[in-house]
């Protein structure tokens, strides 16, 4: 295997930190990913919350020197480039306006690629999956070329990611679009088109990987998302017993009850034995020791997880994360993508999900150590960029 310099760490960015007019109605004037950071109280002793960043830097991403700064602190530790959110509801946009922004102004110096969400938005976050703020339609021919129009721009410029002379584009979920083939079959073929070599195809949904008899012919790449990736594979071991239980029942009362069952069990067991407090060492100690199932697999790497702001009493907490764990595991985890993978990327979780505690950016808890830790872990494997 040939030998990777120059590890590209890419860390997924998040724009929800500006006002939109549909975040205004949908949950109050003003809101931001900072008015959930804010309210959050600690649920129990020794839980690690409100999380603060250093000097109460609440910023705001239209801030054009809000993004320079991002873009030079992420350069100094490390960090090769950002995957940025881009939501896009077959033509009408979310939270466009920062890599819009961006785009417009070569001060932020900073490779970088695009993840769509492709998912609907709802109320999930308050406990009502089934209240669909906006929905998610695919269209046809005409649509995917409109979509793709708009993304052109961002693959046109020099510091967008490129594989090979091919745009790097992520698609969070592919397993939900009904026409994926003939979607990126024509995305193909209008990137070559427009003078480029092709597209590579990346997947982030970990979900997609369970799919049985998938056809992931037109996916280049398979991006290992943590901590869910881990964290999910050690899941479905504990639950093994509690899926069995659902196979015999569904054989012999039918789909709908098994399903229901395995829920309410599901449920139940994160109660009694409090699964919604997961064990970071745990989860870190499986994703070093993760070996890809494909040479498509792009390895990943997480900073931290405590989604208390969005979800409160549902949330799920990784306990016992520090800036010299997170070093270690970080330095194993280069070593194993050197060893195992056949990609100089590495995708990490998260440049700036303050309300997911996935953030690198500096706070009033730990200061630069995160960003320092990374940087720590490039070095001791000759791998630091400059």
């Amino acid at each position: 295997m040939t030998r990777i310099k120059n590890m590209k760490i890419i860390a997924f960015y998040l724009p929800q930190f500006h006002n939109i007019p549909e975040n205004d109605e949908w949950w109050g004037d003003g809101f931001t990913e900072w008015v959930n950071v804010k309210k959050t109280k600690p649920a129990f002793e020794g839980h690690s919350q409100p999380r603060v960043p250093l000097n109460q830097n609440y910023y705001n991403l239209l801030d054009d020197d809000v993004k320079i700064w991002q873009a030079e602190l992420a350069k100094k530790y490390g960090i090769y480039g950002f995957a940025y959110y881009h939501y896009w509801f077959n033509g009408h946009m979310l939270l466009e306006k920062p890599m819009e922004q961006m785009l417009a102004n070569k001060k932020v110096d900073m490779p970088f690629c695009i993840s769509w969400a492709n998912e609907p938005w709802t109320k999930a976050w308050v406990g009502n999956e089934r209240k669909t703020l906006i929905a998610q339609h695919y269209g046809n021919e005409k649509e995917w070329k409109e979509h793709f129009d708009y993304l052109l721009q961002f693959f046109k410029d020099d510091r967008y990611i490129k594989v090979e002379g091919k745009p790097l584009f992520i698609i969070y979920r592919p397993e939900i679009i009904p026409c994926l083939n003939e979607m990126i079959d024509c995305w193909k073929k209008l990137a070559k088109e427009n003078g480029f070599e092709g597209l590579k195809i990346a997947c982030q949904s970990n979900d997609y990987y369970l799919i049985k008899n998938r056809d992931d012919s037109r996916i280049d790449y398979n991006i290992e998302f943590q901590p869910d990736f881990s964290c999910g594979a050690l899941r479905r071991q504990k639950f093994s017993t509690l899926r069995a239980i659902r196979r015999d029942i569904t054989r012999f009362v039918g789909k709908h009850f098994g399903i229901d069952l395995y829920r309410i069990g599901q449920k139940t067991l994160r109660k009694l034995d409090k699964t919604n407090r997961v064990d970071y060492d745990k989860v870190w100690e499986k994703i070093v020791s993760t070996k890809p199932f494909s040479k498509k697999n792009i390895p990943g790497a997480y900073v931290g997880w405590d989604n208390s702001p969005r979800y409160g009493e549902r949330a799920t907490i990784y306990m016992g994360d520090t800036p010299e764990k997170f070093e270690h595991y970080m330095d194993l985890q280069i070593k194993n993508a050197k060893e195992n993978y056949s990609t100089d990327m590495m995708f990490m979780y998260a440049w700036n999900e303050w309300a997911e505690g996935g953030y690198l950016e500096p706070d009033e808890r730990s200061g630069y150590k995160n960003l320092e830790a990374v940087r720590n872990a490039l070095v001791k494997n000759n791998e630091f960029p400059w």
